[in-house]
């Protein structure tokens, strides 16, 4: 090669090692210090890509989680509630077969009476009273006919979707429970309507509300054994028509559709609860083959550094010596 003095290209050559030799030495610094093999699209495009779809779908998971929690705890709160309808319908119950023995005064039958009518309307309060998130769950408004879904995947399908069938937030109230029970239980026994009437004129089994009393106070004395007569008092019934027995049935009725609503917010727990299980195994798939193909391997990379590094120095070294090249042709002047 000619000695020149305008064109030295043992100094380019250095030049561009050394470049090279920096690039690659803050390449490693970078990936060091953010933890990331991938931290710009040039890195890797194709894997750029698939690490932000990755993300995308962990992030989806997180909320699907959350989402199947936040389902569960509603789930929860109606269960809790339904048991403590449950309980005072036992206890309505029990003390209807209390009433049903014979051997009670008037004035034992009034208190019975009393705390039946007492249990009556705190059925009806809470079932007016429970929501979640503004969502009423038991007085048959707060949910349509669609039921709630509960969004536990991360796409729009039903597959991604568990509905919750709007008969566990059906009217949970007295008029909820009893007013299908038009018919008679048993031959020879009389309806829940005639029941009620006889106890008391006027009262219906449709207006087992909160603002009939009418209709609460005629169903307790049914339970007790008592009816009304026209001026208000409480007198004991014609036991050969009204019998505070034939209530029983209607109440186990009750209790039945209850247990019922209750065993499918179990089993729709499970299905929430399968769900979590199934996100959590895929949020540890998506998130171990994320880690394989952005984070850093900071063994190998510290070794890409160190050699980078020294590339840094030689080059440096040699472009200093390469720079003093064309000096060597004074000499020849």
């Amino acid at each position: 090669m000619a000695l020149t003095i305008n064109t030295n290209i043992s100094s380019l050559i250095a030049q561009r090692n050394l470049n090279n030799a920096t690039n690659a030495l803050n390449t490693s610094i970078e990936r060091m210090s953010t933890g990331y093999t991938i931290n710009h699209a040039s890195d890797n495009a194709a894997g750029y890509s698939i690490s932000k779809m990755w993300v995308t779908q962990l992030g989806s998971i997180d909320v699907a989680s959350d989402n199947a929690a936040t389902g569960a705890d509603m789930l929860t709160t109606a269960e809790e509630n339904y048991g403590l309808l449950t309980s005072h319908l036992q206890r309505i119950r029990d003390l209807t077969e209390q009433a049903s023995n014979g051997t009670y005064g008037s004035s034992s039958l009034k208190a019975i009476h009393s705390e039946i009518v007492a249990r009556l309307n705190e059925i009806n309060r809470i079932s007016a009273n429970v929501e979640f998130n503004g969502i009423k769950l038991m007085d048959g408004t707060g949910v349509g006919t669609g039921g709630l879904n509960i969004q536990v995947g991360l796409y729009a399908d039903s597959n991604s979707r568990i509905n919750l069938s709007s008969s566990l937030f059906a009217s949970a109230n007295l008029t909820g429970l009893f007013t299908s029970m038009a018919g008679t239980q048993s031959p020879g026994t009389k309806t829940l309507s005639e029941l009620l009437t006889g106890a008391k004129s006027g009262a219906t089994v449709a207006d087992l509300k909160a603002d009939a009393n009418q209709s609460i106070e005629a169903f307790a004395a049914v339970c007790s054994g008592l009816k009304y007569n026209s001026d208000g008092s409480m007198v004991l019934q014609q036991t050969e028509k009204y019998e505070p027995i034939q209530m029983l049935g209607f109440i186990d009725s009750a209790l039945d559709d209850i247990s019922g609503r209750v065993t499918k917010i179990g089993a729709s727990q499970n299905r929430i609860s399968s769900a979590v299980s199934s996100l959590d195994v895929q949020s540890q798939n998506i998130t171990s083959s994320l880690s394989t193909l952005r984070d850093t391997d900071i063994a190998k990379e510290s070794s890409n550094y160190i050699q980078a590094q020294i590339l840094q120095q030689a080059s440096a070294t040699l472009l200093s010596t390469a720079n003093q090249l064309p000096s060597v042709a004074l000499n020849l002047i």
